[in-house]
């Protein structure tokens, strides 16, 4: 097990600021939607819509800000980010309408998607010879966080007071505003030379592009937990509807305790495709297994449903290790944040159409829906391996695979902080 908290230093700002941030996330992603339908009272459709509008909008923000990073510093761009995701997520408060909740929550999901290509150089500078592990850790950090959010946030979803939301929204943005000041406390990184390669070399690279695609295809798994499973649950079996609660408790858990050990035996990006592959077979297992819940007992139902659950997180823990892995190593030294910026387009493109998608392929089609959805996970991880090894082959330095310096033969130590 890590350390809770890794040795006074970089990785240790990193953590705590991470958790700050996590809280506030966790706040929103329990009650940000119930806030403007209950304290807002926008109609359901007109908030689904304006979250697909915010998020295909920072599809390509993500690229400038990581490019930003890598041309000026990934600190101060990093720190901007949350800055604006505290100034934006308090502007909620002013949305009285469908114009100004677009507006607010487009620059909050924006500065979402910047901060997260503005952190991955960070992340890389300070995380030693294994920056993904250090990622894992984050990960674990973000969980725990979000979890804490959660909590808070029931209590305005329980006082269902406008009040109440507006206390939550405020805490929220401060949060944000927190984590902002904890990370500026971390040394300033100096930018590398560019070597003279083209500026927005990311966009040009083709396998890279191909795997972006596969992680995003791969990232609907994200979804599934926590919009289809809990429609499915309620619609079609006979399980308690507390189960809801107890699937995202048990999700949570599993990646606070084990992502970090998930990620250890990952080191090169033949291993982190491996992960993808074994990936896709468990999201197939649960998959599987949701769609035999409908039409059992309550019992039978619980028990297919849990152990679902435990699969598909054991799927998601190889899922997001190889991501790291593969997203890190494959991007080139001087331009991690323009490269991870294009990286999280896959999921972004996953975050804004998955749960239509998820909805109208497991709900909408039923059974066959759950056995189509794992069937395209499980071959979106067979072809990972082949579309890594493509993109080892036209690294520069690369020789049949080999030699290229920003992907080491054997996984290196890890950073002490991680580890006792």
């Amino acid at each position: 097990m890590p350390r809770l908290l890794p040795a006074p230093g970089p990785q240790r700002i990193l953590t705590v600021s991470t958790f700050a941030n996590a809280i506030g996330s966790g706040i929103y992603l329990t009650a940000g939607v119930l806030y403007f339908t209950e304290a807002v009272r926008l109609p359901a459709q007109q908030v689904g819509l304006g979250l697909g509008i915010a998020g295909l909008v920072a599809l390509g923000v993500g690229i400038g800000a990581g490019h930003l990073a890598d041309r000026h510093g990934p600190r101060g761009v990093y720190a901007a980010t949350l800055v604006l995701r505290a100034l934006a997520t308090a502007g909620f408060v002013s949305a009285d309408g469908f114009g100004s909740f677009v507006l607010v929550v487009t620059l909050a999901v924006s500065a979402q998607a910047a901060g997260f290509s503005a952190r991955g150089p960070i992340i890389k500078r300070h995380g030693g010879e294994r920056p993904q592990e250090l990622r894992a850790y984050l990960r674990s950090v973000s969980n725990t966080g979000i979890s804490l959010g959660a909590v808070l946030a029931g209590w305005a979803v329980q006082s269902g007071t406008g009040t109440a939301y507006r206390c939550l929204i405020a805490g929220n943005a401060l949060s944000f505003a927190v984590s902002a000041a904890l990370l500026l406390r971390l040394a300033p990184i100096r930018p590398l030379p560019s070597g003279g390669g083209r500026r927005w070399a990311a966009l040009r690279d083709l396998p890279y592009l191909g795997i972006t695609a596969l992680d995003g295809v791969m990232a609907v798994q994200f979804k599934i937990l926590t919009v289809a499973v809990p429609l499915w649950l309620i619609g079609e079996t006979t399980a308690p509807r507390w189960l809801v609660s107890a699937g995202m408790l048990t999700n949570t858990a599993i990646v606070v305790v084990f992502q970090v050990r998930a990620s250890r035996n990952i080191g090169t990006p033949a291993t982190g495709a491996r992960a993808y592959r074994r990936a896709g077979t468990a999201f197939l297992a649960s998959c599987s297994l949701v769609s035999l819940s409908a039409g059992v007992p309550a019992r039978a139902a619980v028990t297919l449903l849990l152990v679902a659950v435990v699969v598909h997180t054991v799927g998601e823990l190889w899922h997001a290790a190889g991501g790291f892995e593969i997203s890190f190593a494959l991007a080139p030294e001087h331009a991690t944040g323009q490269y991870l910026g294009v990286f999280g387009m896959g999921a972004g493109l996953a975050e804004a159409l998955g749960p239509s998608l998820l909805i109208a392929l497991c709900i909408g089609w039923g059974r066959p829906g759950w056995f189509v959805l794992g069937a395209v996970l499980a071959l979106t991880g067979l072809v990972a391996p082949p579309a890594v090894r493509w993109a080892e082959r036209r690294r520069p330095g690369a020789a049949g695979g080999e030699g290229s310096p920003t992907a080491p033969g054997t996984p290196g130590a890890a950073p002490a902080a991680l580890t006792g």
